[in-house]
């Protein structure tokens, strides 16, 4: 499986990037898009020798916390989060991570993927660790004015990720 991976995002980017995406091939045998700024990445790859199942995808931009995320969105078309959400929706990448702006994150992924029909707000989810394989939380407070109907389709695309994802009955 291929995951893009925002390597601009977070506070200790890209260096906690490269090294989640090394231990991810490493130790789960996943393969690796690393987007973000092209030199700023391979420095940091540059101590660990040549590594097999990860690529660099060069993103000239980034979304910083402070800035108004769907306005970010729209006018940043080259930042790592927006092209690492082009990667998914062209099919090169399963799934993206991005420890960046949250905000950002989900505009990108609203505008650049969609929402299945008929659902009116996506929902941020959380796997919490446990001996039994982890909970997953859904929304997690990312919404602060949520109405009846939209817990419950949180309630209904928990439930169908559980059943699909997770092997949950």
């Amino acid at each position: 499986m291929r995951i893009a991976v925002d390597a601009m995002g977070g506070d200790f980017a890209p260096r906690e990037a490269v090294l989640g995406a090394l231990w991810a091939v490493r130790d789960y045998g996943l393969e690796v898009l690393l987007v973000g700024d092209e030199a700023t990445i391979r420095a940091e790859l540059a101590g660990y020798g040549p590594v097999a199942g990860i690529e660099v995808c060069h993103a000239p931009e980034v979304i910083a916390m402070h800035e108004q995320p769907a306005v970010a969105v729209r006018k940043k078309r080259q930042s790592s989060i927006v092209l690492a959400v082009g990667l998914v929706k062209s099919g090169a990448a399963a799934g993206l991570v991005s420890a960046g702006h949250t905000g950002a994150t989900m505009a990108a992924a609203l505008l650049g993927l969609g929402r299945i029909g008929g659902v009116d707000r996506p929902a941020i989810a959380s796997v919490l660790p446990d001996e039994h394989g982890g909970t997953v939380l859904l929304d997690a407070g990312a919404n602060v004015d949520c109405k009846p109907y939209n817990l419950t389709q949180f309630a209904l695309m928990g439930s169908i990720y559980a059943e699909k994802i997770r092997g949950v009955p």
